[in-house]
């Protein structure tokens, strides 16, 4: 499916910005899935930074999660529509978008600036992680979600973290792992565990500080749900 796809488009602002009850209508659905661009955020050390990188930031949540403790927050995505949307979002507090039910029954949402976010300090711009500009500069903080099983060369980007992540700065990554033909081939795919392929690929520039497991939750429909477990990772840029 294309990310420029208004489906999907809904699909992410619903899984960004929807209420618990938007997100899973069902009193014994997985609720602990929901939140996913907060938690991963919140895996960061407690205090305030001058500068931070969201990397594959879709639709902006944990862009604007980030503004909450940074003064400089840059997101990037390779999806336009993305992009176009967290703007509209951070220019507007919101953004008015389809929630399928069943069939082509549809609800009318609204994604809203989350509460105590600093939009002023936020900067959204189309980009390929695999190619960033040369100018991009160096960050206190950088944050990949859901990113680096869905590159085809995803070594690029991993080669290039130590310049985008300042010395004694903080990186947190998350993936599913699920590596897919589709996206990355499989000369570029870890040949074994994906942990021990991101310590290989970061040393030694990164100390690994902690993993843990993040599930997270993407709403079709009223009564069809993508449930996963991401491998969230933070990483210290050593000195």
């Amino acid at each position: 499916m294309s990310y420029e796809s208004n489906q999907l488009l809904s699909e992410y602002l619903l899984m960004h910005y929807g209420t618990d009850e938007h997100l899973m209508p069902w009193s014994f659905g997985p609720k602990d899935a929901i939140g996913f661009p907060v938690r991963t955020i919140s895996h960061f050390p407690k205090g305030d930074v001058e500068t931070s990188l969201d990397l594959g930031c879709a639709v902006g949540r944990s862009t604007f999660e980030l503004s909450k403790t940074s003064k400089h927050v840059t997101g990037i995505d390779f999806s336009d529509n993305f992009i176009a949307a967290a703007e509209q979002i951070r220019a507007e507090g919101s953004i008015d978008y389809p929630m399928l039910e069943t069939g082509k029954q549809n609800k009318q949402a609204t994604a809203c600036l989350p509460q105590g976010s600093r939009p002023e300090n936020c900067r959204f711009l189309s980009g390929d992680a695999m190619n960033l500009p040369e100018d991009l500069g160096s960050f206190d903080r950088v944050h990949a979600a859901n990113l680096i099983c869905r590159l085809t060369e995803p070594e690029k980007l991993l080669s290039r973290l130590p310049e985008l992540v300042n010395p004694g700065g903080d990186l947190v990554l998350a993936t599913p792992c699920t590596w897919l033909d589709a996206y990355t081939p499989p000369s570029h795919q870890p040949a074994g565990d994906t942990l021990e392929w991101l310590k290989d690929q970061l040393k030694p520039a990164f100390k690994l500080e902690k993993q843990s497991d993040e599930p997270f939750l993407i709403r079709e429909t009223a009564r069809k749900f993508q449930w996963t477990v991401s491998l969230v990772t933070h990483w210290k840029r050593c000195f």
